[in-house]
């Protein structure tokens, strides 16, 4: 202040003096609190100098130190040629153990024989296609040549022989297994004209994709439900996985108690999730699940012809769920088509992630069919895809083995399995309260839908029945049998406007009622369908393709690729539906394919066949139920203890086996 006349840079100086005093103070002793114990810090500072000065001057090493530095320097020298002396000795032990478990008894150990063999040969398949891709690529160069000069006619030969053999195999199997295989072969044709009308470009389909995919599907399904080495293989795996997963009980009944089965879903199938999601991400961290993607995704691509990025997606949708298959490929996504982009969001509706299959095994489906399911809907996925939105641009991603895929972020197991208990959470939380608004809903639904009946003098309209009628179509086109297509339709409502847990509850509810064995039809309504229904619908209801999925879909791949956001927008409801018919095909391939009477109990059999609504008169499985049947007749015997045989049953064999009056009477 210039009118107080003091010098303020005087008072600063001042002050500044002062404060340089009283630092100069503090520097030289500093007293701590403790006691009387004093400390001089400066005095430490100049020892830690001086200590840090005899750190740096050279002194002699020991003689233990001496050999230790050269042992490390050795290792160093000599990585390579250690890591392989400790892998030969590995492996030498574990084929030790094989050899001697196999020697022991050979069926006991045959899993584990199958296993090593095919390690063994995937082994040897990715070391030579590492070290000789050129040498191997150069050998089958002239078949290549010639395989491509001569596609054009050569594909329309191959497409005519695949309907030619379909349309053989079929006459032969109708005369064996009624016409019911017919009908589902018409709805083949029916969902892929329905496809081709509503696509995006018609006039531009290319058509091998969509003939290999329905190939690969018909194939799997002949490997896995007509042939026996097939269908004991899927069904020993499904027992596995099955077995699997109980083990997550344990878990369960430690922090729920031991009656934590009183809250089943709760308490025992939603831990099924975390377990297997868990497990999946360690199988991620060591780097298996992308070597077994890109096993998959690679027979895709050659067979169908699809793109790379394409086919590694929904090789991974068998295996992982809908939003994390793209993150395989992440980095090529802003790269990518129309088409492709359509292609991915297709095979993410039309398949199930491994984790919520378990807990659609716990329900009690068949594991077998639901391992079945996911497979074969991968291939038809992109031929689904490929009908309904055609590729019309010049793909930029066009690598073979140049494809670089994610990898874990985890930097060990433990932290492996931690992270993916940890991601499931999220999961475990959308699926409880999915299923607990969308019952609420259902039931309010219900409600309404009651009363507005009630005033037609019809009270049990209900969204069931609603969809039941609208979907009837679609159902009964796949094969499944008249009546039970109105049930299943039902089940096909809450799949695509709910989810697909409450139609696989619903479903695994029909199953256990046929269990039973009780009656079928209760005050005029069916309680459960036949085995054949129930196979097709959980072929049919194998998929994410619903509305709940579909916003799921749209933010998760706009989060991933931004730049693709409205693509993503645009497409992602055509390929709901796209997703839907794949699913649908595969259950007519399964319809095509599927024998159920080996799974059904002769008493429950010719219950159903008494109306012939399950099988038909020259049924194989009829003829020996009912030879069985006469045989226990003619030797007094019980016959079919808690079968609990009408009349009709005996007529239904009578007509069938043409017996004397004696066995008829």
């Amino acid at each position: 202040n210039d009118s107080d006349g003091v010098d303020v840079t005087n008072l600063k100086g001042t002050g500044d003096n002062s404060q340089r005093i009283k630092n100069s103070q503090n520097k030289k002793t500093v007293h701590t609190n403790q006691g009387d114990e004093y400390i001089n810090i400066e005095s430490d500072l100049h020892e830690n100098k001086r200590a840090s000065v005899d750190d740096e001057q050279p002194r002699l090493k020991g003689l233990l130190e001496k050999k230790y530095d050269e042992v490390c320097e050795f290792c160093k020298k000599h990585k390579t040629r250690i890591y392989y002396v400790v892998y030969g000795i590995l492996i030498t032990a574990y084929l030790a153990v094989v050899i001697a478990a196999c020697s022991l008894n050979f069926r006991r150990a045959l899993p584990l024989f199958v296993i090593t063999v095919l390690a063994v040969f995937f082994i040897c398949w990715d070391f030579l296609i590492a070290k000789y891709e050129d040498r191997i690529a150069a050998l089958f160069s002239p078949g290549d040549r010639y395989l491509k000069k001569q596609w054009f006619w050569l594909k329309w030969v191959l497409c005519a022989a695949l309907i030619i053999t379909i349309i053989c195999w079929l006459i032969v199997d109708i005369t064996k297994q009624g016409p019911r295989q017919l009908i589902s072969f018409g709805g083949l044709g029916m969902y892929v004209l329905l496809m081709l009308i509503f696509s995006k470009y018609p006039t531009r389909v290319a058509w091998r994709p969509v003939f290999s995919g329905i190939g690969m599907q018909f194939i799997l399904g002949v490997l896995i439900l007509r042939t026996k080495v097939g269908f004991n293989v899927f069904n020993w795996l499904g027992i596995q996985i099955q077995t699997f997963l109980e083990y997550s009980d344990t878990g369960a009944k430690f922090v729920f108690g031991d009656k934590y089965t009183d809250h089943f879903f709760a308490f025992k199938v939603l831990p099924i999730v975390v377990f297997f999601s868990t497990v999946m991400s360690m199988l991620y961290h060591v780097g298996f699940m992308q070597w077994l993607i890109g096993k998959v995704g690679w027979i895709m691509h050659i067979f169908m012809g699809t793109t790379p990025v394409e086919s590694l997606v929904a090789a991974g949708n068998i295996f992982v769920g809908q939003t994390e298959s793209p993150l395989l490929v992440r980095p090529y996504l802003p790269y990518i088509t129309k088409s492709e982009l359509h292609a991915i969001m297709t095979a993410g509706f039309s398949t199930i992630a491994g984790s919520v299959l378990g807990a659609y095994i716990s329900f009690g489906v068949s594991s077998s069919h639901l391992l079945t399911a996911s497979v074969m809907s991968a291939p038809a996925s992109l031929a689904a895809s490929k009908l309904f939105w055609p590729e019309t641009e010049k793909p930029l991603v066009t690598l073979r083995s140049g494809l670089q895929m994610a990898k874990s972020e985890s930097k060990n197991l433990l932290e492996a399995a931690s992270q993916g208990a940890f991601t499931s959470i999220g999961l475990v939380a959308n699926i409880a309260v999915n299923v607990i608004s969308f019952l609420a809903l259902l039931s309010f639904l219900d409600s309404g839908l009651s009363w507005v009946g009630n005033l037609f003098d019809y009270p049990q309209l209900s969204f069931e029945t609603i969809c039941a009628y609208v979907f009837m179509p679609f159902s009964f086109m796949m094969g499944i049998d008249w009546e039970d297509s109105f049930i299943v339709g039902g089940l096909l409502g809450y799949k695509t406007f709910f989810n697909e847990f409450l139609a696989y509850e619903r479903l695994s509810k029909l199953i256990q009622n046929r269990q039973k064995g009780g009656s079928m039809y209760i005050n005029g309504v069916k309680q459960y369908m036949t085995v054949r229904s129930e196979v097709i619908a959980t072929y049919a209801l194998c998929g994410f393709a619903n509305f709940g999925s579909l916003g799921l879909v749209i933010g998760g791949l706009t989060s991933i690729a931004p730049s693709k956001k409205k693509e993503i927008a645009d497409g992602a409801f055509r390929a709901m539906i796209a997703g839907t018919a794949a699913c649908f095909m595969t259950a007519c391939v399964a319809g095509m394919l599927t024998v159920p009477g080996l799974e059904v109990p002769c008493h429950i059999l010719l219950g159903n066949a008494s109306n012939f609504t399950d099988f038909p008169a020259n049924s194989t499985e009829l003829v020996k139920c009912c030879q069985h049947l006469f045989t226990s007749a003619n030797r007094s015997e019980e016959i079919f203890p808690g079968g609990n045989y009408s009349l009709n049953s005996w007529k239904v064999c009578c007509q069938i086996l043409g017996q004397p009056a004696f066995h008829c009477t």
